[in-house]
């Protein structure tokens, strides 16, 4: 059940800043606490464990968090499955910004380190295109899939970083889409600080998801359990100066959906000094408009779906990831969508949780050809639509 609670205020301290300013403005009862492990059957995928969120806002920081989260209902193992490494779209701008990163830093022959590397793949970049030297740490890493010439260079620790690995040196820092998995953010980022220690010459990049185009689209899909934290660009800027950094860049990519942030060891809290930084009001904004905006959304595709019912006609979406799995489970598994379509192999062959849509590869499509496929991220509607025209279909496409 989607609620929007009227700023229903919070007796907890914010974990970005601090402060005792928080406000409920979106809830969902009983939803999947992760939506990156595919199940291999339907019954098991139906009886997946279940969460609420609570979306609170921070007035203070701008920071929104999931107030319900338990991190003892997630789950981050060899069963994660969150790459997009088989995008030719997404792997253009992975490769694309490890050069950025190489050449306008000079990381050549450096040694980086990758907090939550995921399968690897863009600590691989950094070590090929800069012969640097790399570790990744990440509970979900698989060590078949890393097929590259800079292997020897290599080391992949099956493990979450914290305080046990205050002795890993490096250059460079780099953690992509992994500070909004993390429950306590101004905990995690003094334990880097303070791992980093008088290192002050290191160089950290992170990158997150901008919550902000979240908000005033109303992108209900993008608001799921494991990300139990969501950040603006102003308040990631925050985070980070508060805990003793300075900030060089701070900018948004790929299609504005992503915030990057780059930053080096400060002595103590540093003042804001960057364009994206000041954005509270901008926020309240957003937060103000969620209900319009969500609502709006909801009851537009929910007629999208039903108009296909009506007609007898099948729409699948494109996208059995955590966008996927938020979409149809906030619309509460629409009659009309019947099959989820990915293109990463280690997904076919099972099942999304809670909803239990089987995912198929594209070429399925073929014996069964749907009259509609909704598009779960718009960045990729060109590619999606060049693989259904190589099946020799042309269905309707609608990107969320």
């Amino acid at each position: 059940m989607t609620q929007f609670p009227a700023l229903e205020p919070l007796e907890r301290p914010c974990p970005n800043c601090g402060s005792a300013a928080l406000r409920v403005f979106y809830s969902q009862q009983g939803i999947p606490v992760n939506s990156c492990i595919l199940m291999q059957s339907e019954a098991e995928a139906r009886g997946y464990p279940r969460g609420d969120l609570r979306l609170a806002w921070c007035e203070a920081c701008g920071f929104l968090t999931n107030a319900a989260f338990d991190p003892g209902k997630a789950e981050y193992s060899e069963r994660y499955e969150e790459t997009q490494a088989f995008s030719g779209t997404f792997n253009a701008f992975a490769r694309s910004l490890a050069q950025r990163l190489v050449d306008r830093y000079d990381l050549r022959r450096k040694t980086v380190l990758e907090i939550g590397c995921g399968k690897g793949e863009f600590l691989v970049l950094l070590c090929e295109l800069g012969e640097n030297t790399g570790t990744g740490i990440d509970p979900g890493y698989h060590p078949e899939r890393t097929d590259s010439l800079a292997a020897e260079r290599l080391t992949f620790i099956r493990d979450f970083y914290d305080e046990r690995y205050h002795h890993l040196t490096a250059d460079f820092v780099c953690c992509r889409h992994t500070l909004e998995h993390i429950p306590d953010t101004q905990r995690f980022l003094q334990q880097l600080r303070q791992n980093l220690g008088d290192r002050e010459e290191t160089l950290v990049f992170f990158e997150v998801p901008d919550v902000l185009r979240v908000l005033e689209e109303g992108a209900f899909w993008d608001i799921y359990y494991e990300h139990c934290t969501y950040f603006t660009p102003g308040s990631l800027a925050r985070l980070f100066r508060q805990t003793g950094f300075e900030l060089l860049e701070l900018e948004l990519d790929y299609d504005d959906q992503y915030i990057l942030i780059v930053a080096k060891p400060a002595p103590g809290p540093t003042q804001p000094s960057l364009p994206l930084e000041d954005d509270l009001a901008r926020i309240r904004r957003g937060v103000e408009s969620f209900q319009r905006t969500c609502s709006e959304g909801i009851a537009r595709w929910q007629g999208v779906f039903d108009e296909l019912g009506t007609q007898g006609e099948e729409a699948v979406i494109w996208g059995a990831g955590s966008k996927g799995v938020s979409f149809l489970t906030t619309l509460q598994s629409p009659a009309a969508v019947r099959r989820a379509v990915d293109i990463n192999p280690f997904k076919h062959d099972k099942f999304m949780p809670h909803t239990a849509h089987p995912v198929i590869a594209p070429e399925r499509l073929s014996a069964a050809p749907p009259h509609t496929v909704v598009v779960m991220n718009p960045i990729y509607e060109r590619e999606i639509g060049a693989q259904l025209q190589g099946l020799g279909l042309s269905p309707r496409l609608l990107c969320v």
